[in-house]
Parts: structure tokens; sequence; C-alpha cells
């Protein structure tokens, strides 16, 4: 079903396109949360620890293709946005040769460089088997993780966000089932937990729903102009996530040298932070392609609209979850740690009531993001990235040694802080440059 944002209500239509986009990533955290609840209560905290370091690193290297994606989506929004179906169809072909080649050299470029990372991640003797064992099962399915995320941002380019919905629900309930026989009835261990990978019914339903938007064979011959325009955004935008994961990865890195406690309490927080403010991600990339679809038809009164409505919901959001985990840190941890092992839950409240009080400005910046990115000004997105992320980074390393965890987790929040007040000063330049296209 296609759905045209730059008419109707803009607060109806933007619940409406973001809900099957939150459902579908609480559905994921939900695997996620299980995978991670399976492996710390029945596997241990060695075993929990390399999950943890397992998911940044698979983060880091899955991000490029979803930037890819995302910005590609981007330029089919806009045309989409302009009518041109034509066009259209030939960016659905560019992009997916592009991005399919890009698949095939990260896979072989994360098994070659495996055993390295894992040095470079400061990555504890005791948990190195465990985490070779999971990442590579995980790489073989990075082409299951393109073929996904190419085909659902594709539908949502056009105004279909809930396809992809009913197909991840298939996957996350298979994958749960699976993850609890195979390690808890089968006994394979963290290996077992990393057999979740989720197949692409999803191509099949494009191919056969999409109709005259369905691109032909005539539609993967290269087309310079087009390459060049879904290029500068999607490798702007998969820029832009690899940094933002690069620097978690190297907040990982930082965090595993405080030993495995330390590393499993940061496991199970992340996950948290993961489910809770992942409604606001998925709402902001919803937004993402409203304001490439009335930027593509000239609506820039409709966006300026948009984004006030977009702040309205998606801040008031944020402000309610912070106060949830906050006052919920305890139980919130206990569904993945022993409540016993006492250090490991003391680490882990701590961040929460450090970070998770502090998620607006993670769901300001990810509205930015957005914006910047619908309005084909994703390098303004680096910009905030390496502002938010760099900050975080150097904040860390700097103080950590003296001020220990307190400087690893207060770097989060500030980086939001510098990075939201930055892109906040440069909105208005942008939305003047929108008016006069």
């Amino acid at each position: 079903m296609e759905r045209d944002l730059t008419r109707g209500s803009i607060r109806k239509g933007l619940v409406l396109f973001s809900l099957p986009l939150i459902a579908g990533n609480l559905l994921q955290q939900c695997y996620n949360i299980v995978d991670t609840w399976v492996v710390g209560r029945f596997l241990g905290s060695v075993a929990l620890a390399a999950v943890g370091s397992a998911f940044s690193l698979m983060t880091l290297l899955t991000s490029l293709l979803l930037g890819l994606c995302m910005g590609s989506g981007v330029v089919m929004s806009q045309l989409y946005g302009q009518g041109d179906r034509e066009g259209l169809r030939r960016a659905m072909g560019n992009a997916f040769v592009g991005i399919a080649l890009a698949a095939l050299a990260l896979a072989a470029a994360a098994f070659a460089l495996l055993d390295s990372l894992m040095v470079w991640m400061r990555v504890p003797a005791e948990a190195v088997e465990d985490l070779r064992g999971y990442l590579q099962i995980i790489f073989w399915g990075i082409g299951f993780t393109f073929l996904y995320n190419f085909f659902a941002t594709a539908l949502r380019s056009v105004g279909n966000s809930a396809a992809a919905l009913w197909f991840l629900l298939l996957a996350t309930v298979m994958n749960i089932a699976l993850d609890l026989w195979f390690v808890t009835g089968l006994g394979w261990g963290v290996e077992g937990a990393a057999l979740a990978a989720s197949a692409a019914g999803i191509v099949v339903y494009s191919l056969l729903k999409m109709g005259d938007l369905r691109p032909g064979i005539r539609h993967l011959r290269p087309d310079g102009p087009l390459i060049r325009r879904i290029a500068v955004v999607s490798v702007l935008t998969g820029a832009q996530q690899s940094i933002m994961n690069f620097g978690i990865l190297m907040i990982q890195s930082l965090v595993n040298s405080f030993g495995v406690n330390v590393m499993a309490a940061f496991a199970a927080g992340v996950k948290i932070d993961a489910f809770a403010y992942a409604p606001a991600q998925d709402f902001a990339n919803g937004f993402a392609t409203f304001v490439a679809q009335n930027a593509g038809a000239g609506r820039a009164d409709r966006v300026r609209r948009g984004l006030r409505e977009a702040a309205m919901m998606s801040l008031g959001f944020c402000a309610l979850v912070s106060a949830v985990v906050g006052i919920f840190a305890v139980p919130l941890l206990s569904i993945f740690i022993d409540p016993s092992q006492g250090d490991v839950m003391a680490v882990g409240v701590h961040y929460l009531r450090t970070e998770g009080l502090c998620y607006v400005g993670i769901g300001l910046l990810f509205l930015l993001y957005a914006t910047y990115r619908g309005l084909e000004r994703a390098g303004m997105s680096i910009v905030l990235t390496v502002i938010s992320l760099g900050l975080r980074v150097a904040l860390a390393y700097w103080l950590a040694p003296s001020w220990g965890l307190d400087a690893v987790w207060w770097a989060i929040p500030i980086g939001w802080a510098v990075a939201d007040a930055t892109g906040l000063m440069a909105l208005k330049h942008s939305m003047t440059s929108l008016r006069t296209r």
C-alpha cells in the first residue's frame, strides 16, 4: 500500500507511517532481549560479555549497509514525491546493484579481519572463543541483512511501512523459538544464540506487489547522473552510520578494559537503551521519508510544520521513557543479570541512572539526522555524528583514568547535547534553502 505523505493531516500521517517501523524494531529488540536473557541466564557472564562485544562490532559492520539503504531511500522518496515513477524504478535498480556489491565486499572483509578486530577491541582471553564463534555465524547473514533492509527501504520510500512488519514478525517468532531450543535444549552455547538469521520473504512480496513501481532488467543498467545522486546521499549516510557505530565500538573497547563484570553490565544496559529509545529512532526514520517526499514535492511549509509536530511527539515520549528507566532500573536489569551478581548489577544501575535519564538528547538528535537526510544534506548528519561521538570518545578516554566509569557514562549525554545545539543552529539555513528551491 502506497502512502502519500505530502497530503492530509501531518500528525496522523506521521503516526500511521511510523507505527509499523516502531513495531518492527521493537520486535527485533524483543529478539535481542531474549538472546541476551538466554545467554546471560544460561551461559553466564563471560558469554554475556562476548555477546555484548559482538553486538557493537556487528552493528559497526552492518551500519554501512544500513546507511547505504537509507540514503538511497531518500532519493527514492524524493522521486516518488515528484511523481517520477520511471526515475524511481531506475533508482531502485541502480541502488540494488551497488549496495549488493558493497555487501559482498563487507562480508569478505569481516571474515578476513575478525581476529585483528578482537585484538583491537581488547576482548578478555576468556571471552575470545565465544565471541569468535558468535561473529562467524553472524557474518554469514550479512547478505540477508542487505536484502531485508534494501527492500524494506524501497517499500517505505513509497509510503508502505507495514509490509516489512509481517515478515519481521514471522522471523522474530522463529528466531526466539530457535534461540531457546539451541541454547537451553541442545546446549550449543553462544554459537546457538547466533543462529537466528532471518530470511527474506520481503523480496518476493516486493516483486509481486509493487506493480508499476517494480524495476525491470533495463532499470539495472547504469545511469550516471542518477548513480552520482544516489551515491552522494548513500555514501554520506553510510559514513554517518559507520562513524556513529565506530565511536560506539571505541567506547566498547574502553569498557572492555574494565573487565568482564563491567562488560556484562554494559551489554545488559545497552540492550535496555536500544529498546527504550528505539521508538524515537524509528519515528525519526519515518520522519525522514516525510521530509524527503515533501521536499521533492516542493512543500517547504509542510516540512516546517512537520518538524514541530515531530519534535513535540518524540521529545515527550523520550522524557517519559527516561523516567520509567530511572525508576525501574533494577528490575529491568534483572531480566538479563542474576540479582545475586551484585557487582554487575551495581554497574548496570549506575549506567542506566546516568545515561538513561537523558534520552531527550538522543531523541532530538535522531530527528535532526532525519531532517538533514530527507533534505539530501547528509553531510550535516556526519558533522553532528562526529561532534556527538567524537566528544563522547574524547571525554571518556581523557577522563576515565581519573574518574573511572563516571567519565564513560557522562560523556554520552554531553555529546548528545553539544550535537543537538549545533544541529539546531544550522537548521534555519537549511530550511531557508529549501524555500528557495
